[in-house]
């Protein structure tokens, strides 16, 4: 195989691994808290064989014609999206940097995404029914002492839960160093890949209650990008079946 279709088919593959990066965050465009991700790729500039590779993610880059692609990370956007007022008292989202931690069957996960609600026992919990942790463990909002015997069911920003304008609990928001060493288990939540690294106190975070945080994916962007990727993942197309065709040609005529 020429080096041309060696480029070529390095050049496509990227436009692969871009595609399912942008089909994944407009399948989850309306999400909630669900973070989009990006990829990140090393490039080898034939054009400067000397040189160190290129560091470009989706979001830069353009048609890379005259390189090899080496290597392919995939992160995550943690930025905010924006918020949707619900007018459901058990619908939080939190405005600046943290995430609450819900207890799921494989340990504490964390996540954005606060459409809580309560199960029969009143305590709070995630859609799937897993219990929201607070400072001093599950958040049950009772009062006296019966589940959904209450008036009314409140959290400042500060995370504080107060029923009938009694404390029950706070929630537990967290943050970590950057760069976050999270993986994405699926329906917004994350998991914490290396151990060592320890829980904070989120800071300089609010708790809006009554709203829930959206997608933090941009549509259109996103909509554009898928068209530039293809189109672009066409033109290495042709270059291979161009190459190839050469090659063919070539080869009859020697053997002619």
């Amino acid at each position: 195989m020429s080096g041309a279709i060696y480029m070529a088919a390095s050049g496509a593959l990227a436009y692969e691994k871009r595609l399912e990066i942008i089909s994944n965050n407009l399948a989850n465009v309306n999400t909630v808290g669900y973070k989009m991700d990006e990829g990140h790729f090393r490039l080898f500039d034939m054009a400067d064989p000397t040189g160190p590779p290129i560091e470009i993610t989706t979001q830069t880059a353009g048609s890379q014609a005259d390189m090899f692609w080496i290597e392919f990370n995939m992160f995550t956007d943690y930025s905010n999206g924006s918020l949707r007022n619900t007018g459901n008292d058990f619908d939080l989202a939190l405005v600046g940097k943290g995430f609450f931690c819900v207890q799921s069957p494989d340990g504490i996960q964390y996540t954005r995404k606060g459409e809580f609600t309560l199960n029969s026992e009143g305590v709070l919990v995630t859609q799937d029914g897993w219990p929201v942790v607070g400072d001093s463990g599950e958040i049950r909002v009772q009062s006296d002492a019966s589940p959904h015997k209450y008036k009314k069911f409140e959290v400042d920003r500060e995370g504080i839960v107060n029923v009938d304008g009694s404390q029950v609990g706070r929630l537990r928001i967290v943050d970590f160093p950057r760069p976050y060493h999270l993986q994405k288990t699926g329906n917004s939540l994350f998991k914490l890949m290396d151990e060592t690294i320890g829980e904070t106190q989120a800071e300089e975070v609010d708790v809006s209650q009554g709203f829930i945080e959206l997608s933090n994916v941009d549509a259109v962007k996103m909509m554009t990008e898928m068209i530039e990727v293809l189109r672009g993942y066409e033109s290495y197309q042709k270059v291979i079946r161009s190459v190839d065709e050469a090659n063919a040609k070539v080869i009859n005529e020697v053997a002619n």
